[in-house]
């Protein structure tokens, strides 16, 4: 049995000891984001993510260090990862998540509250899944649309892709992978469940593993 360790956290305020936890590329990223809820969740997602996994390695939180370069570019821009543990962050409003596991994860969190239009929901989902959203109401209709987005960002998160794999060559069956178009993502060997950040929001986490998968969710406080 595999295990993964799912924390959320709210953003923190962004003091100076806080900050102090970034490294030089990091604090670049941070100042780049033009809105301060935009770098307090960047900022969030970071300490969460070194103070944990810090514990965990026997390493100050300060200590650790992520390779966060583009595979394409060669920027620091890309999926953060740290030798020997599989992570994945995510966050949206006022929640920031971190899955820790031992096999390819992904992460994904939404508000769904948000407006939801045709336009958004053919750009996502195919026909099938379009089908299963009729005759829903609204507020139930936008639930379920981005029930579908967390668990289909999550699966191209795994897969250390991203949004390189189009929406809608994801077929989802429930919380099931059903197909896929791309080779990346096989049903035979994705797990997929759904996660529970709070009233408003919609999350999933996603594995590339055979094996059965045990998800504990907690609270993180900084």
């Amino acid at each position: 049995m595999i295990e993964c360790a799912v924390w959320w956290a709210r953003p923190v305020r962004g003091e100076a000891n806080e900050l102090a936890l970034l490294d030089e590329l990091e604090h670049g990223r941070f100042e780049a984001y033009r809105r301060e809820i935009d770098q307090r969740r960047f900022l969030t997602g970071r300490i969460l993510a070194k103070t944990v996994l810090g514990a965990q390695l026997g390493v100050a939180p300060g200590d650790v260090r992520f390779d966060a370069t583009c595979d394409d570019c060669g920027k620091p821009h890309g999926k953060p990862k740290l030798a020997g543990v599989e992570f994945s962050i995510s966050h949206s409003g006022e929640r920031i998540g971190l899955a820790v596991t031992t096999v390819p994860v992904g992460l994904d969190v939404e508000t769904d509250t948000r407006r939801a239009d045709d336009q958004l929901i053919e750009y996502a989902l195919n026909e099938h899944e379009q089908a299963a959203l009729r005759g829903l109401g609204s507020a139930e209709r936008v639930s379920a649309f981005f029930q579908y987005w967390t668990r289909k960002e999550a699966l191209m998160k795994a897969t250390g892709r991203g949004l390189k794999i189009p929406l809608q060559s994801i077929t989802l069956d429930g919380a099931r992978l059903a197909s896929s178009a791309d080779p990346a993502l096989d049903p035979e060997t994705t797990q997929l469940a759904d996660l529970n950040p709070g009233d408003g929001y919609r999350a999933a986490v996603a594995f590339l593993t055979t094996e059965p998968v045990s998800i504990t969710e907690q609270q993180w406080e900084s």
